[in-house]
């Protein structure tokens, strides 16, 4: 799950108001390149079929990395998604998908939406794999995210294909993200929403071959009978392109920062609760006394990703500056926003060290990206983070709602420069052993699929050895 960029708004076109289940146009003409117009080679090695929403999500080395070999890919997902992606790739074949617009809704209580949703999706995609099925090309393998509802129908379009999911994360209502903080508390309403979100991932559940985690704590989220389906492997890390850069410089409206100055960096796709954003604003007033020539560089937008949103036209770092309004030297803290990946690697370059909290949910890859690049990383104790860092070892935990000790841990990282020299190096390590991209992550994926390809065995994969449990 990416922290830096993302997302593309869907297309959307009329659906019939008074309909359970609207109709929406799979195979939109200006959004597809369709398999059998381009030439695809039906004697390829294998035929896979992507299927996101946000294309390409995590698919993009893997898809990347099949058609390097030759294999045929075909990339479904929202128009939008599937045109800016699609234009990359001369030899992939895309088809992109359309939903109901936001009338259409209104028409559907509130508490079924997402779900009336999530069918929409489904019923789009079973139309895109029907068009690929008129034209006589078969799939050998199929690769979905079932959490939009976009796996509910590829079992009975394709009864005889493999199907690998990639299960992100399963809800729970207790012992993950749900109730984890008092501030922002679940009601009984979102309970019951919750129940709901489940229905696609148990669904899918059902009916794929494999399952694919980032994670093994995202896997032990999985309810225990279908574990034996899921593996292990991670999207991965460009370890080779994510690096230390001794003489990275950062530009700040006339300021150049360097490796070596105080400073200390946070990043989050947005900033928000879930990412522990709060916690990290209300370490400032402290960290700024025990530090007070620290720079603050803060990435990421103000939309919120999960979680509880803000009135209309409200954010949460809005809302947080207000609170600390006298409290904290503003001057000396940069908000960003979201930046280019170039830019964004600069940052984690010139940190001295890392804050990284996070809820009890899907671990993101700014962490890990920021092992990779040589931060010293003060992570909350909160899993999946604890599977990634060992206190001590290959970066610093501190309790998720203590910001009081993450100001403390900050300023000693700080203080102890150079010393801190083996704990960078230690991240580092951790990230090229159990995560890298090319050597690890993306062989292991597919591999993956050339054993579904081939209707073979799927062994479990045990956890690398750069992991810390």
């Amino acid at each position: 799950m990416s922290d830096t960029h993302a997302g593309a708004a869907a297309d959307r076109c009329h659906a019939e108001s008074h309909a359970p289940v609207p109709r929406c146009a799979a195979a939109d003409p200006a959004a597809t390149r369709p398999p059998s117009a381009r030439g695809l080679n039906r004697n390829a090695a294998v035929r896979v079929c992507f299927i996101h929403q946000n294309m390409p999500a995590q698919y993009r080395h893997l898809i990347g990395a099949l058609l390097a070999r030759g294999d045929e890919v075909v990339a479904i997902g929202e128009r939008d998604a599937v045109l800016r992606w699609g234009a990359r790739h001369a030899r992939l074949s895309t088809l992109g998908y359309r939903l109901p617009d936001a009338v259409a809704q209104t028409a559907v209580p509130p508490r079924l939406r997402e779900l009336h949703l999530q069918t929409a999706r489904g019923a789009a995609v079973a139309q895109a794999l029907q068009a690929l099925k008129k034209d006589g090309l078969r799939p050998d393998v199929v690769v979905v995210h079932p959490g939009w509802g976009e796996a509910l129908y590829v079992r009975s379009e394709l009864p005889d294909v493999p199907l690998l999911g990639y299960c992100e994360f399963f809800y729970r209502a207790d012992g993950a993200d749900v109730g984890f903080d008092p501030e922002f508390p679940s009601g009984p309403e979102a309970i019951r929403q919750l129940q709901l979100r489940k229905a696609p991932h148990l669904l899918a559940l059902e009916d794929i071959d494999a399952g694919v985690c980032p994670t093994e704590w995202q896997r032990a989220q999985f309810p225990a009978a279908y574990q034996s389906k899921l593996a292990v492997v991670h999207e991965g890390v460009d370890t080779d392109a994510v690096r230390p850069d001794p003489a990275a410089r950062l530009q700040l409206d006339g300021l150049e920062l360097r490796r070596g100055d105080p400073v200390v960096t946070y990043v989050a796709r947005n900033l928000e609760p879930y990412r522990g954003f709060h916690v990290f604003m209300r370490s400032l007033p402290l960290l700024q006394r025990l530090a007070p020539q620290a720079r603050v560089v803060v990435v990421g937008g103000d939309e919120v990703s999960y979680g509880q949103r803000l009135p209309a036209g409200e954010s949460y770092r809005a809302h947080l500056m207000r609170e600390l309004e006298g409290r904290v030297d503003w001057g000396r803290v940069h908000f960003l926003g979201r930046v280019p990946y170039a830019q964004y690697l600069r940052v984690l370059q010139v940190s001295a060290v890392h804050a990284y909290l996070t809820y009890p949910f899907v671990l993101s890859w700014s962490l890990l990206e920021a092992m990779s690049a040589g931060c010293c990383v003060v992570g909350s104790r909160t899993p999946p983070v604890e599977e990634a860092i060992r206190d001590g070892h290959n970066g610093r935990l501190v309790d998720f709602f203590d910001p009081e000790g993450l100001a403390r841990r900050l300023a000693d990282a700080l203080a102890d420069g150079p010393a801190l020299q083996p704990l960078r190096e230690a991240a580092r390590q951790t990230v090229v052993e159990g995560y890298d991209l090319r050597r690890r992550c993306l062989p292991a994926g597919l591999a993956l699929i050339d054993r579904l390809a081939a209707r073979g065995p799927v062994p479990p994969t045990p956890p690398a050895s750069g992991r810390h449990p």
